[in-house]
């Protein structure tokens, strides 16, 4: 007992340690801080915060910056601040707490020599501890110790001991942990009592105004854009950045060479492999390298790549370790950016040929836990596209590469699959990928190679193999909650041809065919797993858009509306964006069509508002609701707002159109033309053609309407007579009331009057139509002498054209038909929207006149909402942002409000709807 003691008492003055080497005064300097150092405020200012706390802790991995961050912080400080730097040498509890007590003196803290100092290199006295601890306790004030490279100690006992000391020397002690790892004291407590200071990893990560002037400081000045992408590859790593200024200073190109230096073959890879991958075991080494191919994994994942199991507590280390591993929660994890580079490139090095197994392993894993972006993905960096092709297809989600944010990505995915490819899967994918892109030949050339190889039962043995049913079951992949992820047979195969199959009838105007591709679809959905439907609402709202487009192209509107409007009404979401934009469009030509203006304007902005609140962009340009919109604005004799909405149309004509928004372009084009006084450019617009198997009669009767109106406005009735004799008209009533107005200009009377027949009495048919059959009736009335009919014919027209703001009609009526409007009972129908004024209302001498705006057509949904928000105050950015909509769709929906209120500012429509109870 008498020499311990005099083994704890040796005299201050030594200058040994335990072990009876020297102290290494290296270890008790503040480190040096470059040049280049830049000074983070946040950060030093949140380290203030260590003088108010027992413990601080820095956390963050290799290269963090966190070591010259405390260095910088404590030189700057203004009192004695004690350091020790611990390396892995120092095993023992007594050679730690010698350090310990040297570094404190040596930042000039007079500790008495009664405190001792350990003797034995492996343990310290209790004794000893205490001591330390009740002369820290009285200091007047705090000691200062900073212990760097704390993870490095990894004996349990001098944790126990740091926090006995820490805990009794009160106040007299803050402490100041720098480390990789999280230390085994009790930070539980010390969270709980708000008695702990953190700084860790994502705090330490520079932002990208750090990291600019970070660069300047290194002679470099990039561009924003070219500074944030650096601070993204690098996640504002301190030691990536530095090390990457330093190489691109001797470039002469600094901002090209950021752009694309490969990680794995530069001084950053030296530092990562040395500091972090070379101090891992070998098996942990194995497991980083192998899970370097995906973009994030798992346990099971990593257990897959690797082939060994029990990884999960390895992973959790890592992380814990700051070994440049991100959690992502639920036990899933990624590697940094550069480290996943750079571990790559020594993967590819060490072990040649590897690389695409683990990317082959991955994709089936993947696949088999339901992951197919990333299984595709993986697929495909292994080379194995019959795999990638199979997994597409039996998943139902071949769709995909017509909608959705996706589209682009797989259709880029698989533009690199090669022609060599065998198998109903890869040619189901090129049809689908080429009738994407509207290469009608390529496309269809590729599904019947498909539904001839399905016939003939031919499947290559690769690709029996890649379904994960088709061969020995990865037990280490976990099984779907709802049974295997692949439909029984070739049930996915037959489906993905009835789908491509209908698309290819409506590119190429076949109904016929449309109507048995989705018969087939139907039967064949009873073979299909009722979780991949679930999964995949686009694949039926793509089928019944198909169906109603071809339906609406034979002219059978009521069945087109059926299909159409279940497509409308699929599961909201990305996934089913475009094609139920696709089927409000097609909505709002039937509507157009039928006479009801106001209707299709709200369906086609209805279908605006589907791709524009995920910021989709359509594959063939704007869509069939633009065109709408654009003919509705030349039934309203707005010819500005017809231009800019079919300028905005114009650049999707390099990609061909499905047959009903070609001639849905080429009736709006044509009727702005006609209303400009162009016939000649109007009888061109309608005379490009519309590549289509079968005829559709609504088109050729509008392409003989305009025509005819060519023919009557350069003088020819009896041309246009001809021309109207050729229609193939088949007794529709929405197209009556044109072809009588063209037969009564045409000198045919009888004809016309005849055809008005169909169209009274019909209550599917609006204003559009119905308004032009009393207009051809009061001129008929006219060219009688009977002004009084006529007039009141005239009247009744007015009367359903205001609701609707149909001006164009009236303006096409001629002047004979115009010069009635001057009448007084007919100019107070007319004032305030068809002619200027308001209506002259009589009344006796001081009375007051109440002229009170019309509504003319009722608010929508998203109208109200946006005109709710006008009233309070908010811009037209601040209603997009508040409603996920861009700032055209709100100039859209106001341009309708003021429209339909009446009135041309914003204040006016606020208190105009105020007074009618509107909002």
């Amino acid at each position: 007992m008498a020499a311990r003691h005099e083994n704890t008492r040796r005299p201050a003055a030594a200058y040994v340690d335990p072990l009876g080497e020297p102290f290494l005064q290296t270890r008790f300097a503040l480190p040096a801080r470059p040049a280049t150092f830049l000074r983070r405020r946040r950060l030093t200012e949140h380290l203030d915060q260590a003088l108010g706390t027992p413990l601080t802790m820095v956390n963050g991995s290799a290269g963090a910056g966190k070591t010259l961050l405390v260095a910088d912080w404590a030189a700057r400080l203004g009192q004695p601040v004690a350091w020790f730097t611990n390396e892995t040498e120092d095993q023992g509890c007594g050679v730690f707490w010698a350090y310990v007590l040297q570094a404190l003196r040596a930042a000039g803290l007079p500790l008495p020599a009664e405190i001792g100092c350990p003797g034995d290199a492996g343990r310290v006295e209790r004794t000893l501890l205490a001591r330390l601890a009740d002369e820290l306790s009285g200091r007047p004030r705090p000691a200062v110790l900073v212990l760097d490279e704390f993870d490095r100690v990894t004996t349990p006992q001098i944790a126990d001991q740091l926090e006995f000391v820490l805990h009794h020397a009160g106040p007299g002690l803050r402490l100041i942990l720098v480390t990789r790892t999280e230390p085994l004291l009790p930070l539980h407590r010390y969270r709980a009592a708000a008695a702990m200071t953190e700084i860790r990893d994502a705090e330490l990560a520079f932002t990208a105004d750090e990291a600019a002037a970070l660069l300047e400081r290194h002679g470099l000045c990039l561009s924003a854009d070219a500074t944030r992408a650096l601070v993204e590859r690098t996640r504002g790593w301190a030691a990536g950045l530095r090390l990457c200024a330093m190489a691109a200073q001797q470039h002469p190109d600094p901002e090209t060479y950021l752009a694309d230096f490969e990680a794995g073959r530069s001084t950053i890879a030296d530092f990562l492999l040395a500091e972090v991958l070379k101090r891992q075991p070998a098996r942990t080494q194995d497991l980083l390298l192998d899970v370097s191919v995906v973009e994030r994994f798992c346990p099971g994942l990593a257990e897959a790549l690797t082939g060994a199991g029990g990884v999960e507590p390895e992973l959790a280390g890592l992380h814990t370790q700051n070994a440049f591993i991100e959690d992502l929660g639920h036990s899933w994890y990624r590697l940094h950016p550069l480290f996943g580079e750079i571990l790559r490139t020594h993967l590819r090095v060490r072990s040649p040929g590897l690389e695409p197994e683990l990317h082959r392993r991955a994709a089936r894993w993947l696949r088999a836990s339901g992951s197919l972006p990333e299984a595709l993905a993986h697929g495909a960096a292994a080379g194995d596209w019959e795999f990638a092709a199979r997994a597409l297809v039996d998943d139902l989600a071949i769709g995909q590469l017509f909608t959705g944010l996706r589209a682009d990505d797989l259709t880029e995915l698989f533009a690199r699959m090669g022609p060599e490819v065998p198998g109903p899967a890869a040619e189901l994918v090129r049809a689908a990928r080429d009738l994407a892109g509207r290469d009608m030949g390529r496309g269809l050339s590729h599904l019947r190679r498909a539904e001839k190889m399905l016939r003939a039962g031919e499947r290559p043995r690769a690709e029996r193999a890649a379904r994960p049913g088709g061969g020995p079951r990865d037990e280490r992949a976990p099984r779907s909650a709802e049974g295997t992820h692949e439909p029984p047979s070739d049930a996915a195969d037959r489906l993905g041809c009835a789908l491509l199959e209908a698309l290819a009838a409506r590119l190429t105007g076949s109904p016929g065919r449309a109507e048995k591709a989705v018969a087939e679809a139907v039967r064949l959905r009873g073979e299909i797993p009722a979780h991949l439907l679930r999964k995949h609402p686009e694949f039926t709202a793509l089928l019944l858009t198909h169906l109603g487009s071809a339906r609406l192209w034979a002219g059978r509107f009521d069945d087109a509306r059926d299909a159409l409007a279940q497509a409308a009404g699929c599961p909201g979401g990305v996934s089913t964006a475009l094609p139920r934009e696709d089927s409000l469009g097609h909505l709002a030509l039937i509507d157009y069509l039928n006479g009801w203006p106001g209707r299709a304007e709200r369906q086609a902005l209805a279908a605006l508002d589907e791709t524009e609140q995920f910021g989709l962009g359509r594959p063939s340009g704007p869509g069939l609701g633009q065109l709408v919109l654009a003919a509705v604005a030349v039934e309203r004799d707005d010819l500005a707002q017809a231009r800019r909405l079919l300028d905005g149309t114009a650049g999707s004509g390099a990609v061909p159109l499905d047959p009903v928004t070609a001639a849905g372009r080429s009736l709006a084009t044509a009727r702005l033309l006609l209303a400009r006084g162009e016939p000649r450019a109007a009888a061109a617009a309608t005379g490009l053609v519309v590549p289509a198997l079968t005829a559709s009669p609504w088109a050729e009767v509008h392409t003989a309407l305009v025509t005819a109106a060519a023919q009557l406005a350069e003088g020819r009735p009896d041309c246009a007579a001809k021309v109207l004799d050729e229609v193939p008209y088949a007794g529709e009533p929405a197209y009556a009331a044109e072809l009588a107005w063209a037969r009564l200009a045409a000198g045919d009377r009888d004809t016309a009057i005849g055809l008005l027949d169909l169209v009274g009495g019909r209550d599917a048919l609006g204003p559009g139509v119905t308004v032009r059959a009393a207009l051809v009736r009061a001129r008929a009335a006219q060219d009688e002498g009977d002004d009084a009919a006529a007039r009141k014919l005239l009247a009744r027209a007015l009367l359903e054209a205001r609701g609707e703001r149909l001006r164009r009609p009236f303006v096409e009526a001629g002047p004979r038909i115009r010069h009635l409007l001057d009448t007084p009972p007919l100019q107070a129908l007319a004032a305030g929207w068809l002619v200027p004024g308001a209506p002259a209302e009589r009344s006796r001498p001081g009375a007051a006149v109440e002229s009170a705006p019309l509504v003319v057509e009722e608010l929508s949904r998203r109208e109200r909402e946006v005109l709710g928000r006008l009233a309070q105050m908010m811009s037209t950015e601040e209603i997009a942002a508040d409603l996920y909509v861009s700032v055209n769709t709100v100039k859209t929906h106001l341009k309708s409000v003021y429209r339909k209120l009446g009135v041309n500012r914003r204040g006016d429509a606020v208190r105009q709807a105020r007074e009618r109870g509107l909002i």
